[in-house]
């Protein structure tokens, strides 16, 4: 299964902004965004200083490579997951972003039972999440509203989940899902809308790149 698998923080400095790839790092001064606020490379620091208004182009393509790099999702798969949301009724700009909130990986990542979405992966390719009492290791499966996501009874054992039991109540969960924390487990309860989905995103931009 294909990914990306080189240094994340990198990706941030790209953007110009925290994607919040590796969860509470993020959060403190290690973060290289605080540390560096400037692109990668060998041009990066001189680039920061760039005059001139950035193209319409330019700015449809940061906005689609950003939500690629909040869900963890390459090109090929981007794509598909466009045309899917385009054939859907209703904005497609919304459709595309439900569809990626409901990835299990995101999924997983938003019941707090991962502290980034490439946490929330492995767990899921390892076997340690069941969906509707089913092990599954496919980070891309979507779910549904009703579907129930849960940690597998045998990884119950683990002192990571030992341990995220304790702070599980702590952890902030969407409306759209709601979460058990003694049962390590959670339930979709309908399709995200887009004012529950809290990432900073300009969905219009997306949709005019691929509509070029």
């Amino acid at each position: 299964m294909a990914r990306y698998t080189g240094p994340v923080c990198r990706l941030c400095r790209r953007e110009g902004e925290k994607l919040f790839l590796k969860g509470s790092r993020c959060l403190t001064p290690k973060c290289s965004v605080e540390r560096r606020g400037y692109p990668p490379g060998q041009h990066g620091r001189e680039n920061q200083f760039r005059r001139g208004r950035a193209s319409d182009y330019l700015l449809q393509l940061r906005e689609k490579q950003k939500a690629r790099r909040i869900y963890g999702v390459l090109e090929r798969q981007f794509s598909r997951y466009f045309e899917r949301a385009s054939r859907q009724s209703g904005l497609t700009g919304y459709n595309l972003l439900a569809i990626l909130e409901q990835r299990l990986d995101n999924v997983v990542y938003r019941l707090g039972l991962a502290d980034s979405r490439a946490q929330a992966r492995q767990l899921v390719q390892h076997g340690h999440i069941m969906l509707n009492n089913r092990k599954t290791n496919i980070p891309s499966a979507l779910v549904a509203p009703g579907d129930v996501v849960s940690v597998r009874k045998e990884s119950n054992r683990l002192t990571y989940f030992k341990d995220l039991r304790q702070n599980l109540d702590d952890r902030r969960v969407p409306r759209w899902l709601t979460v058990e924390s003694a049962n390590l487990s959670g339930r979709v309860v309908h399709a995200p809308a887009r004012e529950d989905i809290d990432i900073s995103l300009n969905e219009q931009l997306i949709v005019e790149y691929y509509s070029r």
